[in-house]
């Protein structure tokens, strides 16, 4: 009877141990890798990694020294989402890799910025301007200026750069202008090297720049941890909104520029009601199409996943 008993015990404690393997531990922490570029369009994710209280999840921030790497890292899974421009996220979405945006980045905070000698958009006909990527809201800003000023794509020399040379290229008169996300205009115009020539609310109000991504695959294998990830993301966000003292030391935990450029900076840009709507995201896709970036970017319900902001509010 003895010899039945704690056989019947180790049957038990067998099956208790291979259940225990076999399911998915769900107070398991998860590391949530998230790529980034030091710019200020990325600084929820910033906030968010500093004042982070969940007990479900890590994040674990990777960055990037340019766009084209950071879109690599994304479509091979080596991340599970970024902040990233919008238009190469869509790219990667024409090309068959899973990604949802789920929020954007910020609202405005691109600038274009000229060389002192500049004093119209005119005035840049048969100059060299500098873009961070063709795919980005910033080509469309340009676009944008050269149209409403008579021009177009062809009166200008356009060049790709990666944000952080961008100020030397134009102090060494390499470029006469550049669009660029912040804080990299703020540095040539606190440098007194350059200055505005126009905003992103003067060539195209709540434009779509940079946007939250996550791959398909981990909203689908974590969907209740994605989706406290994005309610705390959107809490991050009225956080970084509030531009304050904590704001400015934990931007400068990722940003290596002064205080003064950061206060200009962020004088420029928003992080306010961070939801995508379908008609800006509408009026992006028209743009990509009369430049003729993308023939069928993916549309509003293929790309944006709204439901996991949603949880949030």
């Amino acid at each position: 009877m003895k010899k039945k008993f704690v056989l019947l015990i180790l049957i038990v404690v067998l099956f208790l141990s291979i259940s225990a393997c076999t399911k998915k531990d769900e107070t398991a922490v998860n590391t949530i890798k998230i790529g980034y570029l030091p710019i200020t369009h990325a600084l929820p994710v910033f906030v968010q990694n500093e004042i982070s209280t969940s007990s479900n999840y890590d994040i674990e921030l990777v960055k990037f020294g340019s766009w084209p790497e950071l879109v690599e890292a994304l479509n091979a899974g080596q991340i599970d989402g970024a902040s990233m421009l919008a238009e190469l996220a869509m790219k990667s979405k024409e090309q068959g890799i899973g990604v949802k945006a789920v929020a954007l980045g910020h609202r405005d905070g691109n600038i274009v910025v000229a060389a002192n000698d500049i004093e119209s958009a005119t005035d840049l006909k048969g100059k060299t301007v500098s873009i961070p990527s063709r795919l980005s809201s910033h080509n469309v800003l340009l676009h944008q200026l050269l149209k409403e000023n008579n021009m177009d794509l062809s009166d200008v020399n356009v060049v790709e750069l990666p944000p952080p040379e961008m100020h030397a290229a134009l102090s060494e008169g390499r470029i006469s202008a550049y669009v660029v996300a912040e804080p990299f205009g703020a540095v040539s115009v606190e440098s007194e090297n350059g200055k505005v020539l126009y905003t992103s609310q003067e060539l195209w109000p709540n434009s779509v720049c940079c946007t939250l991504v996550l791959r398909d695959e981990f909203i689908q294998d974590n969907n209740a941890i994605a989706g406290e990830f994005v309610k705390e993301y959107a809490r991050s966000a009225e956080k970084a909104e509030l531009k304050d003292e904590e704001v400015y030391e934990i931007s400068s935990k990722y940003m290596s520029v002064s205080r003064e450029v950061l206060q200009q900076s962020l004088q420029w840009i928003s992080y306010k009601d961070l939801a995508i709507k379908e008609s800006e995201y509408a009026t992006l896709t028209g743009y990509l199409k009369e430049m003729g970036l993308s023939e069928n970017p993916p549309t509003f319900e293929d790309f944006v996943d709204t439901t996991l902001i949603q949880q949030g509010e």
